[in-house]
């Protein structure tokens, strides 16, 4: 049986539009976290054309539910940043899991989707990674670049 993409993907941005941040567009209040993940299709789609649906439904579902656990959560050290997106990856991991079960992936197909929000074998170093997971990672740069840069340089020039 093959993954229902469209399936995935529409319960994805489902669940991204119940964000409460809202960010306006061209006049209209979107929803940040669903705008996030179209930007993070846009630019998969620039970075690996055609890519296969596990690829494209873990770029959607990168930051799936993540105004849930806000930052503040956690302490304001970079321990407590890493341990905010550790918690993070594993919970979006088991929540997307789940969902792409119930859109007819096989459990290997839902495991691999899993594996690759997890960034589970993200290549490190000089090491070879999955490269997938890297192509997920290199998309959340560019989705960075293009969304938050900005911003982030301004507060960086302050400091």
């Amino acid at each position: 049986m093959a993954p229902n993409l469209a399936k995935a993907l529409a319960r994805i941005d489902a669940a991204h539009s119940e964000d409460p941040t809202k960010v306006d567009i061209d006049g209209e209040s979107t929803p940040y976290e669903l705008i996030y993940a179209k930007k993070m299709t846009k630019f998969l789609e620039l970075h690996t054309p055609n890519p296969d649906a596990l690829l494209a439904t873990a770029a959607r579902a990168q930051h799936f539910r993540r105004w849930e656990v806000p930052r503040d959560t956690y302490p304001k050290t970079k321990a407590g940043y890493f341990a905010w997106r550790t918690f993070l990856k594993k919970r979006q991991a088991d929540q997307v899991q789940q969902l792409c079960l119930e859109c007819e992936y096989s459990e290997a197909e839902a495991d691999r989707v899993a594996a690759l929000i997890a960034k589970e074998d993200l290549k490190k170093g000089e090491g070879k990674g999955d490269a997938d997971a890297q192509i997920i990672e290199d998309v959340a740069c560019l989705v960075f670049l293009d969304d938050q840069f900005d911003e982030f340089e301004k507060v960086w020039m302050q400091l």
